[in-house]
């Protein structure tokens, strides 16, 4: 098989991953030109793999407890570290890492930020602070915006633009925890700070009660103002993309958007049932963001708001 077939059998696979388990990205991710699609669509992959394999599922869905944990985060550090180095790992997900790590020059640095928080996970981990939160987020989420950005072919030397990546990713993990309090509070996983709670008089048993919904109400506020801070930080970062992949980006960003504000709008009734946007609503959305993209951005600092760490770009 030629390397040409070899990487479209990767895409295809890497679409069939991501028509199941992100139906939002796949929507948003058509708006990128052929190859940044297809890049998107390879990185997802891995990380959909990193999610699925920490937390005993497929695609996102049917998670079971598991009991090797720490051998399952060995697992991710070790094929992953293959694929970076350029080594067949023989596995489709990390062969499509291999490929696009190569493809844009993904630093080793932020795919290790990201396991960082699949290790978290497994080690039970608690945020105390809003500090430990935004670290949290910045881990599963604002790190795939870096690599994305990278994919979308961002300079390694532009920090504010990558920092801004990672604000959107942060937006969209705050949003994903708000709409799933309740559900994770079931299956024994709490997100939210001590402190947080503690100012509320709550406890993680005290989560899924429907007893103390006005109470996760004022949370989910909290969770949804503040993703609407980094999500304003991001749209200063995407104005500075081509024009096909800042509209991708503004879509998603829409789009995930959409769940933290109707979380914050429904109040007690966030948890009544799982919050999602049908395909009417989305279509609504990137046409919004197709216009919101062609209109010029006032820069917006990013005062107060927590900084990925700091990594020395990588040799091409």
């Amino acid at each position: 098989m030629s390397a040409a077939d070899d990487r479209a059998r990767l895409v295809e696979a890497a679409l069939a991953s991501i028509s199941v388990g992100s139906k939002s990205f796949r929507f948003a991710s058509q708006l990128f030109d052929l190859q940044t699609r297809e890049r998107s669509w390879l990185l997802y992959a891995w990380c959909r793999a990193c999610d699925d394999v920490t937390d005993g599922q497929t695609l996102g869905h049917d998670a079971v407890a598991v009991n090797d944990s720490a051998a399952r985060i060995t697992f991710l550090y070790d094929r992953t570290a293959k694929a970076l180095a350029g080594e067949p790992t023989g596995i489709v997900a990390f062969e499509a890492l291999r490929t696009v790590a190569a493809e844009c020059h993904i630093p080793a640095a932020v795919t290790a930020d990201h396991l960082a928080g699949f290790d978290r996970d497994a080690a039970g981990w608690r945020p105390e602070t809003e500090e430990d939160l935004l670290s949290y987020c910045y881990q599963v989420a604002g790190a795939v915006g870096v690599m994305m950005a990278h994919v979308m072919g961002v300079d390694a030397g532009d920090t504010d633009t990558l920092d801004r990546a990672a604000d959107l990713g942060i937006a969209f993990q705050l949003a994903n925890i708000a709409r799933d309090i309740v559900e994770d509070a079931r299956i024994g996983r709490v997100y939210l700070p001590n402190r947080w709670l503690a100012a509320e008089g709550l406890t993680d048993a005290d989560l899924a009660e429907p007893r103390h919904r006005a109470a996760l109400a004022r949370i989910a506020r909290r969770l949804s103002e503040l993703a609407d801070a980094y999500r304003r930080s991001a749209r200063v970062g995407a104005a500075r993309l081509p024009f096909r992949s800042r509209w991708a980006v503004l879509s998603a960003s829409g789009i995930y958007g959409e769940i933290a504000i109707r979380a914050a709008a429904l109040g007690p009734r966030a948890w009544d049932g799982r919050i999602s946007t049908g395909k009417g609503e989305k279509l609504a959305l990137v046409m919004e963001a197709f216009w919101e993209a062609l209109w010029p951005v006032r820069p917006v600092p990013r005062t107060g708001l927590w900084t990925r760490p700091r990594h020395a770009p990588s040799a091409p």
